[in-house]
């Protein structure tokens, strides 16, 4: 039994959930998000919440039936208050800016990396904070990681893109005899 499954979706004001088939829509104050289900779980609206049931008894569905409430409910905060990521850069020298539609990076390398933004994610750049928002929570989380990717820290001096409250654990290196 998932608990986070059995736990009905409040719908909050202002905020329209629709279904039809495997397809689950959300329309709020901040746009319209909309993802397809797997069919072995079940989503029914009612007047003012989302109940999520395995439409089958099988192992598959029990498992499926908590992610899919999870990400229903990330769904209908998402169009409500968008999510949001903040990454640090660190180092001298490095910088990040925004140029038209791209996130351009100055990392360290002999040249800079020009990232694209994708559709329904907003990028800020002041000084040395990258701040990463948008109303789907997996886009925004994915768009950070990659970001990040392109230099994660490193443990010696610290250099590189890091998540605001990640902690990076530092290491001594060489000591002098």
């Amino acid at each position: 039994m998932s608990r986070i499954g059995k736990q009905p979706i409040p719908i909050p004001q202002n905020t329209e959930v629709s279904v039809e088939g495997n397809a689950v829509c959300v329309k709020g104050p901040l746009g319209e998000v909309s993802r397809s289900f797997h069919d072995v779980v079940s989503v029914t609206v009612s007047d003012s919440e989302v109940i999520v049931r395995p439409a089958k008894k099988t192992l598959f569905s029990q498992a499926l039936w908590g992610t899919v409430a999870s990400h229903i409910r990330n769904m209908v905060e998402g169009v409500n208050k968008s999510f949001e990521k903040r990454l640090i850069v660190e180092g001298v020298g490095y910088r990040a800016e925004i140029s038209g539609n791209n996130l351009v990076l100055t990392v360290g390398f002999s040249h800079n990396i020009t990232i694209p933004v994708p559709d329904g994610i907003e990028v800020a750049v002041q000084k040395n904070t990258i701040t990463i928002s948008g109303i789907n929570k997996e886009s925004v989380g994915h768009f950070a990681a990659l970001v990040r990717s392109y230099k994660k820290p490193e443990p010696y001096k610290g250099k590189g893109i890091r998540y605001d409250d990640e902690v990076v654990r530092r290491k001594q290196g060489k000591r002098a005899v």
